[in-house]
Parts: structure tokens; C-alpha cells; sequence
């Protein structure tokens, strides 16, 4: 189902967690998906992130809006990118984290 192999050409966003952090700090409106498992973000998520595991984002599409834009996190961006690659090609518009929760900063909840 993740394959990236089908999206030859595709270039995903990116942002890094220090851009991320200034919009966080500046009080932009974000919509945030964490894409870990269940025992990974018990140890913290960026305020405001939704959680949906990886592999429940087929099943929870009814749960995001395509007319907005979502930043993907997961714990060091590689999960975080796969769920980029399969909601781009369902049309949503997404941007992955670079360097996951590992690298991020800012707070957590």
C-alpha cells in the first residue's frame, strides 16, 4: 500500500522542525497528524497533533479535510514520508517533518 516506487516524479514537501517550530511559536494554524504508534506517543506529541497511527490512515481518511493543509510527524520522518506519499496520491495536501520527533524541540504534551 506504501509503496514510494509508485510516485515516480513526486517531489513531497518538506519542512524542517526548526520552520515548524517558528510557526508553532508565531501561533499559526497547523494541522499536525502523528503517524507513530500508540507507545511512541504516550512519551510526548507537538501540542496539538492528531494522532493517527501509520497504518490506520486508510481507514481515517473520513477524518481529514482535503481543503486543508497537513503536516505529517512521525519518529524520525521516514513513517511520516510514507503517509505523505499515500495521501498525496489521494489528492491531500501534506508536508513531511524532516528528522521526526528525534530532532524536534519545541515542546511536547
Amino acid at each position: 500500500m506504501f509503496d514510494s516506487n509508485d510516485l515516480e516524479g513526486f517531489m513531497m514537501k518538506e519542512i524542517t522542525t526548526e520552520e515548524l517550530l517558528e510557526k508553532v511559536n508565531a501561533g499559526e494554524t497547523l494541522h499536525l497528524i502523528d503517524v507513530r504508534e500508540d507507545e511512541e506517543v504516550a512519551e510526548g506529541m507537538i501540542p496539538g497533533a492528531k494522532h493517527i497511527a501509520l497504518g490506520e490512515v486508510p481507514a481515517r481518511l473520513d477524518e481529514l479535510d482535503k481543503s486543508k493543509s497537513y503536516i505529517m510527524v512521525c519518529r524520525s520522518g521516514g513513517r511520516s514520508g510514507n503517509a505523505c506519499n499515500f495521501l498525496a496520491e489521494q489528492g491531500y495536501d501534506v508536508t513531511n517533518m524532516v528528522g521526526g520527533m528525534l530532532a524536534w524541540e519545541g515542546d511536547v504534551q
